[in-house]
């Protein structure tokens, strides 16, 4: 007998055909009570992005233990170290941190998060350059280390105002004498890594207009799509877009 290569053998077989979705319609349609089964549509088992709301999703346990029948609790909420503070938090609102209504003031007092929170709540303004002594005050205590910084930067740079970031990087660095060598680093590195993303990007773009000229040409004089897609490499779907 071959040597089990997973530690849960009984979780790896259940999931190889569970996630094929006719084993899994048959599985919900036999076992999913009649009020649930009422209200799921077993025709679209695949996940979906784009919900703007969150599913519901029904718990249901498979069981083939030992003991039988099953011994234990049906609540989930009693798997919990600590059932009554789970029904409290999972019954309640859920803790919200609103960094858009809290004053700048305050958040200047949150230690090695308030770089994070004081750059997030302010990252849709055009302009961050008031930013700068606020910025400059938390990075004299030390309160990120490099990689922290580069991912921050990185950040303003990609999802900020990119045109007035490297002046936004200058005033800072030009207050923190003690780390204005760190700084530019950091940001000229950043630079660099887009240069060379934007080169690559650039490169892949254009081999790929190569081969749709190829593609048209070939198909331009008789060739057969099947040969056309094994010469140029090129997906269905870009063969598809150039045929409209």
């Amino acid at each position: 007998m071959a040597t089990s290569t997973t530690s849960t053998p009984h979780d790896a077989v259940f999931k190889q055909f569970l996630c094929h979705p006719d084993t899994a319609r048959d599985f919900l349609e036999i076992h999913l009570p009649s009020t649930l089964r009422q209200i799921c549509n077993l025709n679209t088992l695949r996940l979906e992005s784009g919900h703007k709301t969150l599913p519901l999703v029904v718990p249901m346990l498979f069981y083939h233990g030992n003991r039988s029948p099953y011994p234990f609790s049906l609540c989930w909420l009693d798997e919990f170290a600590d059932p009554v503070m789970a029904r409290k938090l999972y019954a309640t609102a859920f803790p919200l941190v609103d960094i858009t209504v809290v004053p700048d003031d305050e958040i200047m007092r949150h230690r090695r998060v308030a770089l994070l929170e004081l750059i997030q709540k302010h990252i849709r303004q055009r302009d961050l350059m008031g930013l700068v002594e606020q910025l400059v005050a938390l990075l004299v205590k030390g309160y990120a280390n490099d990689t922290q910084l580069q991912s921050l930067f990185n950040y303003m740079m990609h999802t900020g105002d990119a045109a007035r970031f490297n002046t936004f990087i200058r005033q800072v660095a030009m207050r923190i004498p003690q780390h204005k060598e760190k700084i530019m680093t950091i940001a000229e590195r950043l630079r660099q890594e887009g240069h060379r993303n934007g080169l690559q990007q650039g490169k892949q773009e254009g081999q790929r207009l190569a081969a749709l000229r190829i593609a048209r040409s070939m198909l331009n004089d008789g060739f057969d799509r099947d040969t056309v897609l094994r010469v140029t490499g090129l997906a269905p779907a870009d063969l598809a877009s150039e045929s409209h």
